[in-house]
């Protein structure tokens, strides 16, 4: 498996959580995707934020 089909499998998971959450709609499967999506590429950005936070907020300009 590579890489990339192993994050396709993540989002799909996720958006299946997400579909359950919202009480298993009809016809909004792509909302859920993106919004997987979305979710899952900012968390490795939040990630880096927290453990590198910017020179600013440690008081360094």
């Amino acid at each position: 498996m590579t890489v990339a089909d192993s994050q396709k499998m993540k989002i799909t998971r996720r958006a299946y959580e997400l579909w359950q959450q919202a009480g298993e709609p009809k016809d909004r499967d792509e909302k859920f995707y993106l919004q997987a999506a979305r979710e899952l590429n900012e968390a490795p950005e939040k990630a880096i934020m927290a453990t590198n936070p910017p020179a600013a907020s440690q008081g360094r300009l």
